[in-house]
């Protein structure tokens, strides 16, 4: 990637950040799998930093983040990842399914409905959020040790 890609890409990134922030509150809920929070991806204090911010969300009060345990068998999510949302002025929904190279946004009432039904299935099967918090707590004790 040039440089100037992976500077587009940062910024991308750290504008998104912003939402989690942002006033008034914008609702979120995230279903990630373990997988995510322990592949190591960079140094350890990089690793431990992107955990505690994972945990220090949870004081946002618009922020759920709930944990897919490596053992919870087939679920919905091993299709790979999905977006939904929800306008707040229309209250419009969309869809946003990404691979390597593409990504499509959704509009269709019919897929919609089938994201919406995989994601309840997905929140069903995850750890509760208070649960979820304390595993993510006890990854950041692993890393502290390392």
């Amino acid at each position: 990637m040039s440089e100037e890609l992976v500077e587009q890409n940062v910024e991308a990134r750290l504008g998104r950040q912003k939402l989690l922030t942002k006033t008034p509150g914008v609702e979120f809920s995230f279903v990630i799998g373990e997988a995510a929070l322990r592949n190591r991806i960079g140094r350890g204090d990089v690793m431990r930093e992107q955990l505690r911010r994972l945990l220090d969300l949870r004081t946002t009060g618009n922020v759920e983040i709930q944990v897919m345990p490596n053992l919870s068998g087939y679920h919905t999510g091993l299709e790979g990842p999905f977006v939904l949302l929800e306008t707040a002025e229309q209250h419009r929904r969309f869809g946003y399914i990404e691979s390597q190279t593409l990504g499509f946004v959704i509009s269709d009432a019919t897929w919609l409905s089938t994201l919406g039904l995989r994601y309840g299935r997905l929140r069903s099967k995850a750890l509760q959020i208070d649960e979820s918090a304390a595993f993510i707590e006890q990854l950041l004790e692993e890393h502290d040790g390392k």
